[in-house]
């Protein structure tokens, strides 16, 4: 799995920040940029920890992610207020490239393997003879996809509040754990707090006592 941070808006600490002290000022635009920039985070932390996020959504976020699953893009896309492009299994040729999960192990992970292999060999024999959109359908859940995604502030903090929890796939699981360590290096105050509710609220939504990160 690859995940880089390819874009993003600059200042987004300070961005979200103006904007949040804007809703309470009389001031004008130039005289709020002109303020205390600890004084501002400072507000911006108030706002957060008040539930009140919409703020946030003046930063954008932009990563480029390689080497997961079509089960993980399935996944993800479901994050609606986000913009997606996805490599074509339609117009691209797909190579062997795939994910196994790290449960399947021994003479299990050897049949895994073995399957893939039939199943390749298959795909390569039908894109010879009919359109790659139709050979495409024989590909499994575990063949590799690359897919960009934009996301604001506000989004990503829900998207890291489900995905980060041990609840979620171990896959997109981990997806969200570096996509979270990338932004904390560029937008430190927006996301000091994000995570799983467990470790952000302690509380646990899903009530899973039996779980190592339920609230002592």
């Amino acid at each position: 799995m690859k995940v880089k941070l390819i874009a993003y808006t600059p200042q987004a600490d300070l961005m979200a920040a103006i904007a949040a002290k804007l809703t309470h000022s009389k001031s004008n635009v130039d005289g709020l940029f002109k303020e205390n920039e600890e004084e501002l985070k400072k507000i911006l932390r108030i706002v957060i920890d008040m539930g009140h996020t919409s703020v946030v959504e003046h930063a954008y976020f932009t990563f480029a992610i390689e080497g997961v699953s079509r089960a993980l893009t399935h996944q993800l896309v479901r994050h609606r207020i986000a913009s997606y492009s996805q490599q074509s299994q339609r117009y691209v040729k797909q190579e062997k490239e795939y994910v196994i999960p790290p449960s399947i192990k021994g003479e299990l992970r050897k049949k895994y393997e073995e399957m893939i292999e039939k199943i390749w060999e298959l795909y390569d024999e039908l894109k010879k003879e009919v359109p790659i959109e139709d050979a495409r359908y024989i590909l499994p859940n575990a063949t590799c996809s690359k897919i960009i995604v934009s996301m604001n502030a506000r989004s990503l903090l829900n998207f890291f509040e489900l995905r980060c929890c041990l609840h979620a796939q171990w896959e997109i699981r981990k997806l969200a754990w570096k996509m979270l360590k990338l932004v904390r290096q560029v937008a430190p105050v927006i996301f000091e707090k994000a995570g799983p509710p467990c470790k952000t609220k302690n509380i646990c939504p899903m009530d899973k006592k039996d779980c190592r990160w339920y609230p002592k």
